[in-house]
């Protein structure tokens, strides 16, 4: 692990080497079509209930326009207002984001924003980071997608200069900065970043600028080979982390049947792919229940009477 992360609390809830936790990511329900009930008061009575159930995390996404022909808006709340007021109802678990979408927000905001909420949570902020895929965002935020690249690392660079440094100077397309300073400051002086997919960077660089790599569930063959390779490109320890679409079923021991991105399957089913999922490398599954048959709060009461305890929380 990264020294300059070892007092982290978000960072050491989630990842040790050679381990895996679960986390849930937002809406805790499940819906049809791409527009979720999303009842606050339900959300955080749920969130809470994960808590208590030694989940690991809980994952916001940021989807900033409704696209309907892409399928699924979210939690629907901006993230960093909705991370902001999960922090207010909450006390120990770690809180993700999966993914800012750096290149159609300003980095100083986001630097700002998530240095905001890792001082407020108690610096339980775990920051995944994306360029975005939805064709709508980019005419609508005025972008060029052909310069998705190239802002992803001017943001990373940014994000991490205004918070290691007292009065940096930057000058980049987006940021010139010749006096001032950013406040808050991170405790740590830094906030764990995840980067999402490739997010149009080679695996090299990834493994070179980011504290950890989230990807897409795979076959347990596919993800190996994946793993091995960043594995091989980082000198250091840093977590793999995927997410899982889960329909649990009432029959404990229902083998699996795909589903978008994941199965329907049930509990003992579950713990053993978990399992060949840790042998592999993963260190953290976002579960996610969108395509649930059952109630979220009857699913998580179960994965966490019966499946966290295999995995549960590093340090809570």
């Amino acid at each position: 692990m990264s020294n300059q992360f070892e007092n982290h609390r978000g960072y050491n809830q989630m990842f040790k080497e050679n381990e895996l936790t679960l986390g849930l990511l937002f809406p805790l329900e499940s819906y049809k079509g791409d527009i979720p009930k999303m009842d606050i008061a339900e959300q955080m009575s749920l969130a809470k209930k994960a808590e208590n159930f030694k989940f690991a995390s809980l994952f916001v996404r940021d989807v900033p326009l409704h696209d309907p022909w892409f399928g699924d808006v979210g939690q629907i709340y901006d993230p960093f207002v909705f991370l902001g007021y999960l922090a207010a109802h909450t006390e120990k678990i770690a809180l993700g984001t999966s993914s800012i979408l750096l290149t159609l927000r300003h980095p100083l905001h986001v630097a700002k924003a998530a240095a905001s909420i890792d001082k407020l949570s108690g610096e339980r902020l775990v920051l995944g980071i994306a360029t975005g895929d939805r064709p709508i965002e980019f005419p609508a935020f005025k972008v060029d997608p052909l310069e998705k690249a190239d802002r992803f690392q001017e943001s990373v660079m940014t994000m991490r200069k205004v918070w290691g440094e007292q009065f940096p100077h930057i000058d980049s397309p987006r940021v010139h900065m010749a006096e001032g300073d950013l406040l808050p400051k991170p405790t740590s002086n830094n906030i764990p970043l995840l980067v999402t997919g490739h997010s149009s960077q080679s695996v090299e660089w990834i493994a070179e600028h980011g504290d950890g790599w989230i990807y897409y569930p795979r076959n347990v063959n596919q993800q190996l080979d994946r793993i091995q390779t960043w594995r091989s490109s980082t000198n250091e320890f840093k977590p793999f982390v995927q997410s899982l679409y889960v329909d649990l079923t009432e029959d404990p021991n229902q083998p699996p049947t795909p589903i978008h991105l994941g199965f329907r399957i049930g509990r003992n089913t579950l713990i053993e792919y978990i399992e060949h999922l840790k042998l592999t490398g993963v260190n953290h599954i976002i579960i996610v229940l969108k395509n649930s048959k059952r109630p979220a709060s009857e699913v998580i009461q179960e994965l966490g009477e019966e499946v966290v305890p295999f995995f549960p929380s590093l340090i809570m």
